[in-house]
């Protein structure tokens, strides 16, 4: 028989400490070990305890949350799912910290059983802690995604780094690309702050980006990426027109979606329908750029647990598009980019240190041109 997942709870609230055990006691697999009320005894627990993983808060005395992550992390390698308060600013800040030092994932908080968001907050804790329990994870960063510079002389210089699929492909190599769009889920903010360091203010594309991720915290993770990434990086706004150099996040709740506009270009814009699992879906955001950008776009679908995005991508790439999947053995969980792979919807299989020089490799002709432009 299976031995149940080891959990430590570290938590300064009484009351969410005691809900989290309790819905974790709850399951077959699952067993509480520990409950730390600061990050320092936090620290201890994990280092007498040996946990499969750990639900970690913020907020907290002695030692915040940030701090017993870069600890744990540097000492007892285990996975971190951060469960947090989603409307302090600060708060947010800290989270996406800890994410940077080794924290897999990122929850809300829970409500009480009486609150009607209770089951979902509670399914939603209870598979992330079943998926992140068996990631193997390492003192080291899992993405090294270093920033590169402003201009085209600046770039890393292109390798050959793909895993490439048979798959044939009628698009002439001088045609134009017209757009980047990017899925993630599981351990997508990281693979995502990896890519962004690895492209160049003279990015030639807007990138769309869907990722799923709690209510609330979108706005965070905006932040943290603008703070390493020589790209603007914000949220899709209804009717925006798209620009070269900028990356677009769908706003929670609402479904991205890429349009033509008027002038030709392409816009930014939103539907609540269909009903989906997940809402923003990147199944939606491909499918609109199959549509509107046919052989002119190019898919990403990183890291994720699900299928989200495969049936989006397999549209993209029977319109001639370039599709890219990161590679399994560099992903958090492998569903998304699997299950693309298993539809034949993926031209390129590249690992994630990769995916951002597989980009400026593709659209390095946009980019000297562009500059032969700007000097003659």
């Amino acid at each position: 028989m299976k031995q149940p997942i080891r959990i430590v709870i570290i938590e300064d609230s009484a009351v969410v400490s005691m809900l989290l055990k309790a819905i974790l006691n709850n399951e077959a697999d699952m067993e509480v070990v520990g409950v730390a009320a600061d990050g320092r005894e936090g620290v201890r627990l994990v280092s007498e305890l040996r946990p499969d993983l750990i639900t970690m808060d913020i907020r907290m005395p002695v030692m915040d949350g940030f701090e017993a992550t870069r600890e744990i992390m540097s000492s007892h390698p285990t996975p971190i799912v951060v469960i947090s308060s989603s409307v302090d600013d600060e708060e947010l800040k800290i989270t996406f910290r800890a994410i940077e030092v080794g924290a897999l994932s990122v929850l809300e908080k829970p409500h009480g059983p009486g609150n009607p968001q209770f089951e979902s907050n509670r399914r939603e804790i209870v598979e992330m802690v079943r998926a992140m329990a068996d990631v193997k994870v390492f003192r080291h960063q899992r993405y090294r995604g270093e920033r590169v510079g402003a201009g085209v002389g600046s770039s890393p210089a292109p390798t050959s780094s793909c895993s490439c699929s048979s798959m044939p492909s009628s698009r002439s190599p001088a045609q134009p690309f017209e757009l980047v769009a990017v899925g993630a889920s599981t351990g997508g903010p990281q693979a995502l702050h990896a890519l962004l360091r690895n492209l160049p203010a003279d990015f030639p594309l807007p990138i769309c980006v869907v990722q799923h991720i709690s209510p609330g915290f979108v706005g965070g993770l905006i932040q943290w990426l603008n703070t390493d990434s020589a790209l603007r990086v914000k949220m899709a706004e209804q009717g925006e027109l798209l620009r070269a150099g900028q990356v677009y996040f769908a706003q929670d709740g609402k479904h991205l979606q890429v349009n033509r506009a008027m002038d030709g270009g392409l816009q930014a814009g939103y539907v609540l329908e269909p009903e989906s699992l997940h809402r923003p879906a990147v199944d939606q955001l491909f499918n609109s750029v199959a549509r509107e950008c046919g052989a002119m776009a190019i898919g990403v679908i990183l890291t994720g647990m699900g299928d989200d995005g495969a049936k989006g991508m397999k549209r993209m790439q029977e319109r001639l598009a370039m599709t890219i999947a990161q590679d399994e053995a560099s992903c958090v969980v492998a569903g998304m980019p699997r299950s693309a792979v298993k539809c034949g919807a993926v031209k390129e299989i590249v690992e994630m240190d990769r995916v951002g020089p597989r980009l400026i490799e593709l659209t390095l002709p946009m980019r000297l041109i562009k500059k032969s432009m700007v000097f003659s």
